[in-house]
């Protein structure tokens, strides 16, 4: 499957993957200004750790050219405000602020306008080339601790629709596809969102792997038949003792895969690694729209109005629970 996620157009706008409209129709927004990407980032229209950093990144240069075209003056504060604006779209996932702030150091030493942009850009195809290239080198790792005939299970989407190309989490799967194994994966629909639904199951289908989609709760289920002999999730935050956000669900399937003696990792790159975050108590949670579960899915809503509704985007996992962590430079057992 080759869908190109997020590039620059004709126009040197920002055109992205509308993924809210997968797995049934695959249309295309473009974006040219802050307020249009931090609204496609947290809309979800582009979504996943890696990828939303390459959004940002790249949105940040598209944002600024928009507002420097019509007026020159004032260049740096404009920068300023673009990268507020698109750094502070989602809280949760560290690769966001990492490639704003990376862009901005990168323009840190100019002043002079064109200069500013051509740097901007070259950044920000950097970054995505780069997460490209990360995302491969996970896969290889990963790839040698896949056997032959193994099940793996799967929560939310860590795959190249989260990433640009390859994934994370997926990427093992794709490189010991590739290497000739015979592999099942297990899909959790991962509600509210279904991301393991709408996403996972899209693109692992459409690239041939074989892949069942179960839902959340049926997760102990498989593992108790012997279906699952690893569990590989992404990551939108790693603190520094190994604690890890991901999507919400992550936990729960990390102590099924601990009480049946199924081995949880972890994959992700070192820009999702955060040195500054000391646990895992210290990751902001993102809070979400309570009608993403009361209504998002249903021509009526499925609750009552007058029913409190919890929806955290995420969930945080114990460094305990994590057998390893998967990145570009190897991996990493706690």
């Amino acid at each position: 499957m080759n869908l190109n996620l997020v590039q620059f157009d004709e126009r040197e706008q920002l055109r992205v993957l509308d993924q809210t409209q997968l797995p049934n129709r695959e249309e295309y927004v473009t974006l040219s200004t802050a307020d249009e990407v931090a609204d496609a980032i947290r809309r979800l229209k582009v979504r996943g750790a890696p990828l939303i950093g390459i959004c940002g990144a790249m949105g940040l240069y598209v944002a600024f050219r928009t507002l420097v075209e019509k007026d020159a003056s004032d260049a740096a504060s404009k920068l300023q405000s673009c990268a507020h604006i698109i750094a502070n779209a989602r809280p949760t996932a560290v690769n966001l602020a990492w490639a704003v702030n990376r862009m901005l150091a990168r323009v840190a030493q100019l002043s002079d306008v064109g200069s500013i942009l051509s740097a901007l850009k070259a950044e920000s195809l950097l970054i995505q080339q780069e997460e490209e290239s990360t995302c491969e080198a996970i896969g290889r790792n990963g790839n040698t601790l896949i056997a032959d005939g193994m099940g793996i299970l799967t929560h939310c989407n860590a795959g190249l629709l989260a990433t640009g190309r390859y994934g994370t989490a997926l990427a093992p799967i794709y490189a010991a596809r590739q290497s000739g194994k015979n592999i099942h994966v297990y899909a959790d629909e991962t509600r509210p969102l279904l991301q393991g639904a709408r996403l996972t199951a899209y693109e692992l289908t459409r690239n041939g792997v074989p892949t069942t989609l179960i839902c959340d709760n049926m997760a102990a289920s498989v593992m108790s038949q012997g279906k699952v002999q690893m569990v590989l999730v992404g990551c939108d935050r790693v603190a520094a003792n190994g604690d890890t956000a991901n999507k919400i669900g992550t936990l729960g399937v990390a102590i099924l895969a601990r009480h049946y003696g199924i081995p949880f990792y972890v994959c992700g790159p070192r820009s999702t690694f955060d040195p500054h975050c000391a646990t895992g108590q210290d990751i902001v949670i993102e809070q979400r729209n309570p009608e993403e579960i009361r209504s998002a899915w249903y021509a009526e809503p499925m609750a009552p109005q007058e029913c409190d509704i919890y929806n955290p985007s995420f969930d945080v996992t114990p460094h305990e629970l994590i057998t390893g962590y998967i990145r570009e430079d190897g991996i990493i057992t706690m």
